[in-house]
């Protein structure tokens, strides 16, 4: 078993001023001794952070971390299996009338995928996902 970790826990911890070995701890402390993981969607969101950044000590702050956390953090791709996943998902949800945020749908399919829960500080959206288990921090 093993975590995915939402683009939220990162950037609530970044904002916070946290180094990532302090992040890494306060995921296994919530979580226990599993795997966590980022998914490409999840990286794609914490770089579009470092161009939005308002100053260039914020860009230079965020752009270490993420490289910090890289280092210590895989990065599951996202396949042609997770988009079939995804667009399952979609479909069936939107059906019903349910609307999951696309990023949030790639980030729940990736970790469905693997068998793995998502850990996020917004666990609402990802709660739409039908099977996903959804981890607070």
């Amino acid at each position: 078993m093993g975590i995915v970790l939402d683009s939220s826990v990162a950037i609530a911890s970044e904002r916070r001023g946290d180094n990532v070995a302090k992040l890494l701890k306060l995921i296994f402390a919530a979580t226990g001794d599993q795997e966590a993981v980022l998914s490409a969607i999840g990286l794609t969101e914490l770089v579009h952070g470092i161009y939005r950044a308002q100053t260039p000590e914020i860009r230079a702050r965020r752009e270490l971390f993420i490289h910090e956390l890289l280092v210590n953090v895989e990065v599951y791709a996202f396949t042609q299996e997770t988009a079939l996943l995804a667009g399952k998902i979609d479909g069936e949800q939107q059906a019903r009338g349910i609307t999951v945020p696309f990023s949030d749908l790639l980030i729940g399919a990736t970790a469905l995928l693997h068998g793995y829960s998502v850990l996020t500080v917004n666990v609402r959206d990802f709660r739409k996902i039908p099977g996903l288990s959804v981890l607070s921090l």
